[in-house]
């Protein structure tokens, strides 16, 4: 679609012909700005004759100025100007803008915009476009813009872009995408393809956005190349994620030090990966000290772990001053951490009221912790809509507690749909109790996947129990028991025993019995005892005995017996019959009977 026409049209220049020997005003290709030549002030040679040079040139142009020459009066204008004499540069301007000067109506232009007189500029630089000069299109196309006429500013603005203006292509790009307009890509791309570098950024970003990742980065790497700082840093995230992690540090440490906060913490984030926090936390400092909240949190994080706590809290602080209300989150774990419970609430409230999801799930658990269950559930739901699968979760756990099972399964699936292991393991508990244990292998299997050790243990134990697919519950076992889940330890341990394999068997036992298993404790003693180590074996029977085992409390009174340590043994046997099942307890009554007639002898 075509632009509309703006009710003056551009029509070919007619420059009136400058007389023999007169200079011809020449356009600038961008509205003059004042010229800063240090080096003119330095006292070198240099700098003296092009002094002197400038004022034998302008010594000229003022001499044929005076004699009535147009486009002398117009350079005179265009070099006042740049030099910033506005006050001397406007006359000449006018008295060659009433020649029909283009070059000098867009000059004039950008005196008076300087000056502040905005719409008497917009009438000079119109009168230059309608001449036919780009810059003055441009400039046109931005006042209008500025004012709320997208259609005439779309209308100069293509013109400028039309006659090769880069930044009129550029800003043409920038108002057909606010609009969501699919043109703005190709004027983005001839930007782009002009040099111009925030073109190229724009051109990346919606490559990118389309999907083209490939087309974007060679554009985030020409203006990256411009020194563009953001295109540096997204050049670096795509070479991060795709695991170029050198290069990635190169572009983030470039970006950084053109000013990109962002790109100081993500190189931070780097450097912490591969094992130099020093060097990551002199680069989150800088970027928190730049306004980035993200590298506050980070710092905060680091200085918690070290226990520094009252660093962690500064940058906390920080981070929330920066608008980060991860800062306020972190803020209420650090309180928690420290027992500091009443100011942990307040630091989850004021990050909860400001959507901070996993504060809403926190400010419920401690609600909940301290009996409030009708001031948690708004909060869990709060949490759970935003996304939080913990909290969806926990609103399980609360409606579950309640007895609205059917509420409790729609949290629990929620949860479970989006990886949350111990909510699907919950869903098949609940299918295992009703008999579906088709259903019931699912869900575990998703608890198993979810990373739930509990879930791996019972899908292998419900597997085991249909003894179709042995090699699979064994599997899943392992999974369990190497995540540090002691029965199927325990089990591991009881499958390795009965196909010989001593070694894995006694491993097994001994990981689990460490970790406060009886039953482990109970079997390695078992094993040792068969390998003849019955001193240690004893060691492993008492302290399954003296968690409650009675198995083992009978071996103790067994071994005591046959040492001849009578009110060892009976002690034991008073333990096993205590500890039970019906059948240690039974053996553990004869052998005290037995006991006691030898004791009374």
């Amino acid at each position: 679609m075509r632009p509309p026409s703006p009710p003056t049209r551009p029509r070919p220049y007619r420059p009136g012909a400058p007389g023999p020997g007169r200079p011809r005003a020449a356009e600038p290709a961008e509205p003059p700005e004042p010229t800063e030549d240090a080096d003119r002030t330095d006292g070198s040679f240099e700098a003296a004759l092009a002094a002197r040079e400038e004022a034998a040139l302008e010594a000229r142009y003022r001499e044929a100025a005076a004699a009535g020459d147009p486009g002398a009066a117009s350079l005179l204008g265009a070099m006042l100007l740049r030099r910033g004499d506005l006050a001397d540069a406007e006359p000449h301007l006018r008295r060659a803008c009433g020649a029909g000067l283009r070059a000098a109506a867009n000059n004039l232009a950008v005196l008076l915009h300087r000056r502040g007189h905005r719409e008497e500029a917009a009438h000079w630089w119109r009168e230059a476009a309608v001449a036919g000069s780009a810059p003055a299109a441009h400039a046109l196309g931005l006042h209008l813009r500025d004012h709320g006429d997208e259609s005439g500013a779309e209308y100069w603005l293509h013109f400028a872009a039309e006659h090769g203006h880069t930044l009129g292509a550029y800003a043409l790009a920038d108002l057909l995408e606010h609009r969501r307009d699919v043109r703005a890509e190709r004027w983005f791309r001839i930007a782009a393809e002009a040099g111009h570098r925030e073109g190229s950024y724009r051109l990346a970003r919606m490559r990118e956005a389309a999907g083209d990742r490939e087309t974007a980065e060679t554009w985030y790497r020409t203006a990256a190349a411009r020194s563009h700082s953001r295109a540096a840093l997204r050049l670096g995230v795509l070479l991060e994620e795709r695991g170029e992690r050198e290069e990635a540090a190169r572009w983030y440490r470039q970006a950084a030090q053109n000013g990109e906060p962002r790109a100081a913490c993500a190189l931070g984030f780097l450097l912490r990966d591969s094992g130099d926090p020093e060097a990551a936390a002199e680069w989150w400092r800088e970027a928190a000290e730049g306004g980035d909240g993200n590298a506050a949190n980070a710092l905060g994080a680091l200085h918690a772990n070290r226990g520094e706590t009252a660093l962690a809290e500064h940058w906390y602080r920080a981070a929330l001053d920066a608008g980060d209300h991860n800062g306020a989150f972190n803020l209420g774990l650090l309180c928690a951490a420290a027992g500091r419970e009443r100011q942990a609430e307040q630091w989850y409230r004021r990050a909860a009221y400001a959507g901070h999801r996993e504060a809403c799930n926190a400010l419920a658990v401690l609600l909940l912790q301290h009996g409030d269950p009708s001031g948690a559930a708004p909060w869990f739901s709060k949490a759970a809509e935003a996304g939080s699968v913990d909290a969806a979760f926990n609103l399980g756990i609360l409606y579950a507690g309640r007895g609205e099972q059917h509420e409790a399964q729609e949290w629990y699936a929620r949860a479970a749909a989006e990886g949350h292991g111990e909510a699907a393991l919950q869903l098949a508990v609940a299918k295992e109790r009703r008999g579906d244990l088709g259903a019931a292998v699912h869900r575990y299997r998703q608890a198993a996947q979810g990373g739930s050790a509990e879930g791996a243990f019972r899908l292998g134990s419900l597997l085991d129990r249909q003894g179709d697919a042995d090699d699979e519950a064994e599997h899943w076992y392992a999974v369990a028991a190497e995540a540090g889940h002691g029965r199927a330890q325990v089990r591991m341990g009881v499958r390795a025993a009965a196909r010989g394999a001593t070694d894995a068997a006694e491993g097994w036992y001994r990981r689990a019995a460490e970790g406060g298993s009886r039953s482990a404790a109970f079997n390695l003693g078992l094993l040792l005892a068969r390998e003849g180590a019955e001193a240690e074996a004893t060691l492993w029977y008492t302290r399954a005995a003296d968690a409650g085992h009675g198995r083992a409390a009978l071996r103790l009174a067994l071994i005591a017996a046959r040492r001849g340590e009578l009110t060892q043994a009976r002690n034991w046997c008073l333990r096993a019959a205590e500890y039970g099942p019906a059948e240690v307890a039974e053996r553990a009554g004869r052998l005290l009977e037995a006991l006691n007639t030898e004791l009374s002898a």
